[in-house]
């Protein structure tokens, strides 16, 4: 699946190319009613950078190793089965849930061909998607786990059929089609897989509407679906199906599943009524942005508020410093407040994911900064630390300290859920790899929303954009910079209107000691740098192609302590630089200061008395290391009286981006570091 650039590039374009390619300005994730607009995939091109080297190793190598494991485990094979008749003798493998793994790759198939105008990518969504229309039934049902021959009934077991939610990332992967084809919703069912998935929205609205079955599914994710396929086709009974989805959680409606409490699928409070996300933290996070969805097209205001202060409670009290949520294994989900051990973080990749929507969607409806903030965090510090450098192997959860390095994975063969450790090409639950798929191809559009007559920049990567402004007008960028690497972020003004609008640019929080340099009067040249606090820098003026504004934003490597309410952290501390967290890895630790083997991360105590300095793109810091005392053999890990004596020496240790951590292979490491005299 090569995507080496834009098929404009190579040839002069046809009109029909050249319609197609206007038309991707239509392919948006997330297009609110509101006045913010997020960019859409044509819009903006990244050059390289961070981002745009993940997008091609994404689009190189992802997309075909998803599709690749998925056809050897007969995943692909279940649709056609259905298509045949030939369900009844024949075991469907896969959980009942792998539906959804051939959707999100469809939907980042749709995004790659939108972002790219690649044929090929176009062939494999057409061909694939054909595969999956073929076992539609004639009401509309697609599943392949239930209801047909050999399987068990339509709807037995809402708690844990995900029936509903396989659903939901059908339409979701439809939004993605027709946005990145650029088709508007009249011309919508001329596409077969885009008029699949509207007969499966209708079959949903006929069997769970008012007055129907008053029931959700156990994992939320059909009230994102439909509310983005209500948005795209402007079709408000899809937005309705998804508000009666989202107003019937909570009331404990779901049958029990052994161990889990209805908090597990956000059945124990309404979404209304809640303070704070908790149970499994991808369903919580699924059910806040479908919530935020349906508040912002149907001008529910207090559902938006909701939505907000358990936004603000889980980041103050349930978040990690990477941006991960969700601290407890049994359930995947999130623990109580200032629960948040470090090595038993579980991070889900997809709850980082799902993170990234929720906030994305309360950016668009609010402008509040803070959620942009913490997008950054999370996408450096979760979603790229996922996926192995060549794209074909994943973390599924993402801790912050190993203790033991994690073991081999089975290159050929599905390996177990991995709690943390190891990246792995394939796992029994691989929810995460096309989840990756589907963010990356579609990451550009994170990066900038329109607002009236302003354009703002809330994450930054070099390429170009051209923004259309609320009149028509068009607000053309070019964006150079080596972020997160180097803190200076150079925009030249390429097309202007001939008349006055705001460039908005967002100083994160953590940049403190910013400047901005921006065009003084029209022919006037650049003026000084000035001071710009955290939140939103902004240039109002009528721009001229040509003119350039600069930001200039501190990388110097900083400490950064725990509160001290999280009691497995406290006495410790971790270094970030710029929006990176770094850790201490045992391979590379050894590497430098004095030579000698890799040592265990375990017995470093940083000495917060010398500030970390940059190095390339991680910090050296001053830390004394111990050698561990002599421990007597089947006597219990503690001692009375005074602490037993231990060897100990300083050194300088080499602290790497998180995101990188064990790509060479399994390795101790933590991010919370023991600070000398605390």
């Amino acid at each position: 699946m090569s995507t080496k650039g834009s098929p404009a590039a190579e040839h002069e374009e046809t009109s029909d190319e050249r319609k197609v390619h206007v038309n991707h300005i239509f392919a948006r994730p997330v297009a609110p009613a509101g006045p913010r607009r997020g960019a859409g995939l044509g819009e903006v091109r990244l050059d390289g950078g961070f981002w745009g080297a993940l997008q091609e190793t994404n689009a190189d190598a992802t997309l075909a190793h998803c599709q690749d494991w998925m056809e050897r485990l007969g995943w692909i094979a279940s649709f056609d089965r259905v298509a045949d008749g030939t369900t009844a003798g024949a075991a469907r493998p896969g959980w009942q849930f792998s539906d959804s793994e051939i959707y999100k790759l469809l939907e980042a198939l749709a995004w790659e061909h939108g972002r790219t105008g690649d044929p090929e990518v176009n062939a494999t969504f057409e061909k694939l998607g054909s595969r999956v229309v073929a076992a539609q039934d004639e009401d509309g049902y697609l599943n392949t786990c239930y209801g047909h021959p050999g399987r068990p009934p339509r709807y037995s077991d809402l708690s844990s059929g995900h029936e509903l939610y396989n659903t939901g990332h059908l339409l979701q992967a439809a939004v993605a089609r027709l946005r990145s084809t650029g088709r508007a919703p009249a011309e919508a069912l001329t596409d077969p897989f885009v008029a699949a998935a509207v007969r499966a929205a209708d079959h949903v609205c006929r069997e769970f509407g008012a007055g129907a079955r008053e029931q959700i599914c156990g994992h939320p994710e059909i009230e994102l679906g439909l509310a983005e396929l209500g948005r795209a086709l402007g079709e408000p009974r899809y937005t309705e199906q998804a508000r009666l989805f989202v107003e019937r959680r909570g009331h404990g409606t779901l049958a029990p599943i052994a161990l889990l409490a209805p908090s597990y699928f956000q059945d124990d409070v309404p979404v209304r009524d809640a303070g704070v996300w908790r149970g499994h933290a991808v369903r919580a996070l699924y059910l806040a942005a479908a919530a935020a969805d349906v508040a912002v097209d149907t001008g529910d205001a207090e559902l938006l508020a909701a939505i907000e202060r358990q936004w603000t409670r889980t980041v103050e009290r349930r978040t990690y410093l990477t941006g991960g949520m969700g601290s407890r294994h049994q359930d995947e989900g999130f623990g109580d407040d200032w629960e948040l051990p470090a090595d038993r973080a579980y991070c889900e990749t997809c709850a980082g994911i799902a993170s990234v929507m929720v906030s994305w969607r309360l950016l668009l409806a609010t402008g509040d900064v803070r959620y942009a903030d913490l997008v950054e965090r999370t996408a450096y510090n979760v979603v790229a630390t996922s996926p192995r450098a060549d794209g074909r192997a994943f973390f599924y959860a993402n801790p912050l300290q190993q203790r033991v390095a994690g073991g081999e994975v089975l290159p050929d063969e599905v390996n177990p859920r991995a709690e943390g450790g190891v990246r792995a090409p394939w796992f029994d639950v691989s929810c995460c790899p096309t989840n990756v798929a589907r963010t990356l191809a579609s990451w550009q559009a994170y990066t900038a929303f329109t607002d009236d007559d302003a354009v703002t920049l809330a994450q930054y990567a070099p390429g170009t954009f051209r923004l259309t402004l609320h009149d028509g007008a068009t607000l053309g960028l070019h964006v150079t910079t080596r972020y997160p690497h180097h803190g200076h972020v150079h925009v030249e003004v390429t097309e202007a209107p001939a008349r006055p609008v705001t460039l908005r640019l967002r100083v994160p929080s953590w940049a403190g000691g910013a400047t901005l340099t921006a065009p003084r009067a029209a022919g006037a040249g650049q003026g000084d740098p000035q001071a710009v606090a955290p939140g939103w820098a902004e240039v109002r003026r009528t721009f001229a192609p040509g003119d350039v504004v600069a930001l200039d934003l501190p990388t110097t490597p900083r400490y950064t302590w725990p509160d001290p309410r999280v009691d497995a952290l406290r006495g410790t501390v971790a270094v970030e630089r710029g929006p990176l967290v770094l850790c201490l890895e045992a391979p590379t630790a050894g590497s430098t200061g004095t030579g000698t083997a890799p040592l265990d991360p375990a017995g470093v105590r940083i000495d917060t008395t010398t500030p970390p300095i940059a190095s390339g793109d991680g910090a050296v810091i001053r830390a004394q290391v111990d050698a561990p005392p002599a421990h007597p053999a089947g006597t219990p890990p503690f001692t009375s009286g005074p602490p037993a004596p231990s060897s100990s020496r300083t050194r300088e240790l080499t602290l790497i981006p998180y995101h990188r951590w064990a790509e060479h292979g399994p390795a101790t490491m933590r991010v919370f570091v023991p600070a000398r005299g605390t």
